[in-house]
């Protein structure tokens, strides 16, 4: 059994890490409200932005390149998002094993894989397996700026529009709650809008609209459309960042809350040991005492 002070050394520092947890845990619960603010705000913007776009493209008969489906898709760039830096639990391992079981499955279906990274945690990952994406943006600002995701949706859109990838794929982690996060592969492009009112009969013929066919637009519904679709794409791109990140608050503040109270279960058992040690301690000199006064009767 270790020494008493080897032990009361051991307990002391088990407490220091524990307030270290329990103010990482206080700091990600109060940067988990104000991302899954930004979450709840953006969510219905972006779905009903998304709407319009379809029913202007169903009533107007509007086709963009943005939106057109290849018939065999060849090559595809998979967007991986993490964080930069880490201790939040599972948050981090989930998108790396999901891309990388992504690739096995898909390896002999597609001519072409690459990858993106947008995180430090990702692309330190594939890294280590040999694989380096066209692009890596591993140094994020503290607070996800619409700026930054416009910089990179403009740089997916010049590689789709010039034909370098048929699709482009975003692994991400979805915000469901604080304990709750989904990891999600979403089809960034070509934009998909079936899952709107566009696509709820076979050609769209069933679907209700908000605009009717001869409503006059200005200017041209080519126009809006392509307008629309870039910004669009730049705020779904910030979408997944802004879930991204609240899902890595929710991560951290559960897994400093599990570390917390292990620390506390440690604890526990350390002075339990200790006291133990301790009164075996006192006990054994007693009886050195007691042995040597019958020693000298």
């Amino acid at each position: 059994m270790a020494n008493l002070k080897d032990i009361r050394l051991r307990i002391e520092s088990t407490k220091n890490t524990q307030q270290i947890t329990k103010a990482m845990k206080l700091v990600s619960a109060a940067k988990l409200r104000k991302a899954q603010n930004n979450i709840t705000n953006m969510r219905p913007y972006a779905m009903t932005l998304k709407q319009v776009i379809a029913d202007i493209a169903a009533t107007q008969k509007v086709s963009h390149p943005l939106m057109t489906k290849k018939q065999n898709v060849k090559s595809v760039l998979l967007v991986v998002l993490t964080s930069d830096r880490g201790l939040c639990g599972g948050f981090n391992s989930n998108i790396n094993k999901f891309a990388d079981r992504y690739i096995v499955e898909n390896k002999n279906t597609f001519e072409k894989i690459d990858f993106v990274f947008i995180g430090k945690r990702g692309a330190d990952y594939f890294l280590r397996k040999n694989i380096k994406g066209i692009e890596s943006f591993t140094k994020l600002e503290k607070e996800i700026s619409y700026g930054l995701a416009k910089s990179i949706a403009e740089k997916l859109i010049s590689y789709f529009t010039a034909g370098t990838f048929d699709e482009i794929r975003m692994v991400y982690n979805e915000f469901k709650s604080a304990i709750s996060q989904k990891v999600v592969c979403e089809t960034l492009l070509p934009v998909e809008i079936e899952g709107s009112s566009f696509g709820s009969g076979a050609n769209g013929e069933n679907a209700e609209h908000k605009f009717a066919a001869d409503m006059i637009f200005d200017p041209a519904p080519e126009v809006i459309i392509e307008d629309l679709l870039k910004k669009n794409f730049n705020l779904q791109v910030y979408r997944a960042m802004c879930e991204s990140v609240a899902s890595e608050h929710g991560a951290r503040m559960t897994a400093m809350e599990n570390s917390s109270n292990n620390a506390r279960d440690m604890i526990n058992k350390l002075t339990l040991n200790y006291n133990k040690a301790r009164q075996e301690k006192i006990t054994t000199e007693l009886t050195e005492i007691v042995s040597g006064a019958e020693s000298l009767k």
